[in-house]
């Protein structure tokens, strides 16, 4: 790809100008850390008024210094005037509009930034957040023989910090029998188990 630079500049002349009579432009740039330095160098010949034989020489330098943005890649670029035009104001200013043309320039992939969307959370009343819990836990006792010997069932809520052990000593169970009614190969927050109740016999 190619970027085109423009510079103006005004040199004020000491004498006056009647007529610009031979003008050309050189460029002593070159690319160090990604910035385009050097100067342009404007030279030429003028007539002091319309009337003269005898023409004047004029030498300026214009002192560039452009920085490169990250995201071009500037191992084969080029450096070169593209265009160059100029014109006399009151009579003893040179005003310049020049264009540096950049070549071969090629412009890194930039991904877009990472766009993290916070999870919407929907309200929901307490009374649904209740009936909800009661069908997850009726679900639980589906496959349940109503012969069995347990009075009581409760249901243990795994939350943050709890293991098996733990769990077995709080509600005095062992482990036969949590395999009895639970996959306890891996608990995990969030889990719910079945602890069974001994019928109490007189």
């Amino acid at each position: 790809m190619k970027k085109t630079v423009p510079l103006k500049k005004d040199i004020p002349f000491k004498t006056n100008i009647a007529e610009i009579t031979s003008i050309a432009l050189d460029h002593e740039l070159n690319l160090e850390n990604r910035i385009i330095k050097g100067q342009l160098v404007i030279s030429g010949s003028y007539k002091i008024n319309d009337t003269s034989v005898n023409t004047e020489e004029f030498k300026y330098n214009i002192p560039v210094n452009i920085e490169m943005s990250e995201r071009y890649i500037l191992d084969n670029m080029k450096i070169s005037i593209d265009d160059f035009y100029y014109e006399i104001v009151d009579d003893n200013l040179l005003s310049v509009s020049i264009e540096i043309g950049l070549d071969n320039l090629k412009e890194e992939e930039i991904l877009p930034p990472f766009k993290y969307e916070e999870e919407k959370v929907i309200p929901v009343s307490q009374e649904v957040v209740d009936e909800r819990v009661d069908e997850e836990v009726k679900s639980l006792f589906d496959n349940f023989d109503d012969n069995e010997d347990f009075a009581t069932y409760k249901v243990c809520i795994v939350k943050e910090n709890d293991t098996l052990e733990s769990i077995m000593l709080k509600y005095n169970v062992n482990k036969e029998l949590l395999e009895q009614y639970n996959d306890i190969s891996e608990i995990k927050i969030g889990d719910k188990l079945i602890i069974p109740s001994f019928h109490e016999t007189n």
